[in-house]
């Protein structure tokens, strides 16, 4: 088990997957989520570690729930 603060790759590709699922770029996203693309694409490769504030700004920003992003996370570490 990883510690606490290493970048986790599944929930950068959960968020990925849900963003490309509603069509939206990384640039409108991050303009959502009050983010930088750099930030987000930082994620998205699973290679920044975000905070959970960052986190509910990008799962609001993609009209979903913390649930959704964390089930779909959960699914695509296996």
């Amino acid at each position: 088990m990883g510690r606490a603060d290493e970048p986790q790759p599944a929930l950068g590709r959960a968020i990925r997957q849900l963003r490309e699922k509603r069509g939206l770029t990384q640039e409108a996203l991050s303009h959502e989520a009050g983010i930088t693309t750099g930030t987000l694409s930082l994620i998205e490769r699973g290679q920044s570690n975000p905070a959970w504030g960052t986190v509910s700004r990008i799962t609001e920003a993609l009209g979903s729930s913390m649930g959704e992003v964390g089930k779909l996370a959960d699914k695509l570490k296996r």
